[in-house]
């Protein structure tokens, strides 16, 4: 019996300090992603990362007219020409589309690396205004408010427009 009142109590005590320790931490949320769209630099990245994916996607589309055509050439001239001309030209039209997949590839990796570059930068200050905002109001621990950013309930404080006005934004 003695055991049972000891446990009982442990748990009664347990229970009280990990309400307590809750009640002393502070909880707000933001939703991020929010906060970089809504950011100039972000728009301003977005905007080169669009022009260079055009300036990508024009190469591409030139170099693919330039294989149709030659393809084209290729098919209505097969009958005047030998066979090993034509397997010579085959040859190439498989080479030519290789080199045309490999730039698409090439392209797809570079436009990459270049939005790791732009968005990087963009990342850390958003996360240091939040940090200090989030220090400057006591809050312990702030939460991505985003859909499927595991945030199951959102009472807390929003920091959107506190960290916005940090950013002067």
């Amino acid at each position: 019996m003695k055991q049972v009142k000891k446990i009982a109590v442990a748990l009664v005590l347990f229970i009280a300090a990990t309400g307590f320790v809750n009640a002393q931490s502070k909880v707000a949320h933001i939703d991020v992603t929010q906060l970089l769209t809504s950011m100039p630099e972000m728009k301003s990245a977005e905007a080169e990362l669009k022009k260079l994916s055009e300036t990508y996607r024009a190469d591409i589309e030139s170099s693919m007219a330039e294989f149709q055509n030659k393809a084209t050439l290729y098919q209505n001239e097969a009958a005047a020409k030998s066979k090993e001309e034509n397997e010579k030209r085959a040859l190439e039209l498989q080479g030519v589309q290789k080199n045309i997949q490999e730039a698409e590839q090439a392209a797809s990796r570079e436009l990459q690396k270049k939005q790791g570059e732009l968005f990087a930068p963009i990342s850390d200050k958003a996360k240091a205004a939040i940090e200090k905002v989030a220090a400057a109001q006591g809050f312990d621990y702030v939460i991505d408010a985003q859909v499927g950013g595991g945030l199951i309930v959102a009472k807390g404080k929003n920091l959107l427009a506190d960290v916005k006005a940090e950013l002067g934004i």
